[in-house]
């Protein structure tokens, strides 16, 4: 099984902190996004046709990528996966949110703000960072009465959202006002396999 990724991802963290947990082998294949790798010819055609990683490589000319998709992929028929129909669906639905409200916000506005890519118009990146804090309040609310996202216990869905939600305050989005979800953070961490921090970006992603 091989892993196409750039470390500094948050959405590649998610697949490696899975696979670790899982206790799953596999070779990392470095990919430097930003010298073009993941936008040749050879990767549009055969890898992901939307020049993005993760992708994951389960065996060998079969290729999956988007990072919620392979999480989904390595959980299944494991104890991070509920077999359960209805708590499935609650996975989904933590992993749904995590793509439409969480990433595109607290991810895009930490990117900006740690490469020196921000826009010039103030506005976007303030609205990056509201969306953002709206996002972690929906989850403080649930987090407030519940230890995980989903039946009381850890399951994938927690890996998928902690990538980019602890990485918060990268974005300009303060975690203090949130005590539920800093303390689910800490559950998260204590669990066996946590992977550690996020490497940083390399020097070839900042603005120049």
């Amino acid at each position: 099984m091989r892993l196409y990724d750039y470390l500094p991802s948050a959405n590649g963290y998610k697949v490696r902190t899975l696979l670790k947990q899982l206790g799953l082998a596999y070779e990392l294949v470095p990919v430097d996004i930003f010298a073009g790798e993941s936008h040749t010819a050879d990767f549009h055609a055969n890898k992901n046709p939307d020049g993005r990683i993760p992708v994951l490589e389960p065996e060998p000319g079969r290729f999956l990528a988007e990072s919620n998709a392979i999480l989904l992929f390595l959980a299944e028929g494991t104890r991070l996966l509920p077999e359960d129909r209805f708590a499935r669906a609650q996975v989904h639905q933590w992993m749904f949110f995590e793509q439409n409200a969480v990433e595109p916000n607290i991810g895009t506005a930490r990117f900006w703000l740690l490469t020196g890519r921000q826009p010039l118009e103030s506005d976007v990146l303030r609205n990056r960072i509201q969306n953002g804090e709206r996002a972690l309040a929906t989850l403080e609310r649930h987090l407030g009465k519940h230890p995980f996202l989903v039946e009381e216990r850890y399951t994938v869905a927690d890996i998928c959202l902690f990538a980019y939600v602890h990485l918060a305050p990268e974005a300009g989005v303060a975690l203090t006002p949130f005590p539920a979800i800093t303390t689910w953070l800490e559950r998260v961490k204590a669990q066996p396999g946590f992977l550690g921090p996020v490497p940083p970006y390399s020097a070839n992603a900042h603005v120049r």
